[in-house]
């Protein structure tokens, strides 16, 4: 049983956010994701079901054109195909985020992209 916390896996980034991958197999991956203040993962929509859980800091979760402002406590599911992205706003934010089933690779070319570009809504 993988067993960990938020502070033992602690890790930021000066370029981007930073994912902890805590576990993963064909069904699903939990990672741990520490953004600096306005990091972020780009929106992109790949088919699978995520869910964001926010243990510190503020941000927004956007699914499709909506911006959910979060805060430590909030949960959000976006479904499997909805466009989906997050942002760090003025602090720091951590969050778990659960997917089910694993993005493949290539559904994850838009999120290396974005990044690449510095753009949340490539």
């Amino acid at each position: 049983m993988p067993a960990t916390d938020f502070d033992t896996e602690r890790k930021y980034n000066d370029d981007q956010f930073t994912a902890r991958t805590v576990f993963e197999n064909k069904r699903l991956k939990v990672v741990l994701g520490y953004f600096a203040s306005g990091q972020f993962i780009p929106v992109h929509a790949p088919d699978s079901d995520v869910t964001i859980a926010v243990q510190s800091g503020t941000g927004v979760v956007r699914e499709e054109t909506t911006e959910h402002a979060v805060e430590p406590g909030d949960v959000v599911v976006v479904k499997a195909g909805v466009a989906r992205g997050v942002k760090a706003g003025n602090t720091q934010l951590e969050a778990l985020l659960v997917t089910a089933p694993p993005p493949s690779d290539a559904e994850h070319e838009p999120v290396r992209e974005g990044i690449r570009r510095g753009e949340f809504d490539p």
